[in-house]
């Protein structure tokens, strides 16, 4: 789509709109090798636009994928240890993306992967509370009254939790299976609620992120957001 030259110049970061129409007066901004004139209109993905010969860079599309991850994928763009990343799942793509926070390596499930800086910092922003939910298994047992001190918040070493929701919880010999869902996002703070009551971690999966589900992405696997979902996620509060 084609765009007012200025329009594209205070775009990429290098001036405003009305200092760009002055390097453009001057004639230190050209098209296809040409010297540009106000008013005119251009298409970075199509024209060659250039600021003092230097070329004006093309602004990388947003996107933002929700991707089923597996255990053994760490969640970051390098890994000291030569573990495998999540970024490995997508590397089919052009885009370079990095995780909307973490899933830790044993654990699995929902993972919102992006390129849009602005987004990310939304979501995992402490004043945007996105409520996320994990299936849990644990060995041992969650009684009535776990249950309830986890609803009302225990205290851990870097603080008090906020109140999460405990649901659907059912006993299959030595193990337990139930669903928390939590607003912050303390480090590892599934498990270490777990591990305050003696209950030791089988399995984490993440299977509800704000109101994004996993349907239909088998683990390994990926979708890309539809901009409905983008602008519903940025309505969050």
């Amino acid at each position: 789509m084609q765009e007012r030259l200025q329009k594209l110049i205070a775009r990429a970061g290098l001036a405003s709109r009305r200092q760009a129409e002055e390097w453009i007066r001057a004639g230190r901004v050209t098209i296809n090798n040409r010297v540009a004139t106000i008013g005119e209109r251009a298409d970075l993905r199509n024209d060659q636009i250039r600021l003092d010969g230097v070329p004006l860079k093309k602004e990388e599309q947003k996107i933002t994928l929700l991707l089923n991850k597996p255990r053994g994928y760490v969640c970051s763009l390098s890994d000291p240890q030569g573990r495998a990343l999540v970024t490995e799942l997508v590397k089919d793509l052009p885009e370079r993306l990095f995780p909307v926070g973490r899933l830790d390596y044993n654990s699995e499930g929902l993972l919102l992967l992006t390129n849009d800086g602005q987004l990310s910092h939304a979501l995992t922003h402490p004043a945007k509370e996105v409520e996320k939910t994990y299936l849990v298994k644990v060995r041992g047992r969650l009684t009535v009254a776990i249950a309830d001190q986890m609803r009302n918040g225990i205290e851990l070493e870097d603080g008090l939790t906020q109140p999460v929701k405990v649901e659907h919880a059912r006993t299959s010999g030595s193990n337990c299976w139930f669903e928390m869902t939590l607003k912050e996002g303390k480090n590892r703070q599934v498990r270490r609620m777990c591990e305050y009551f003696g209950l030791i971690v089988v399995r984490l999966k993440r299977i509800k992120f704000g109101f994004l589900t996993l349907d239909g992405v088998r683990p390994g696997t990926y979708r890309r957001l539809q901009s409905a979902e983008i602008t519903r996620l940025k309505k969050i509060r």
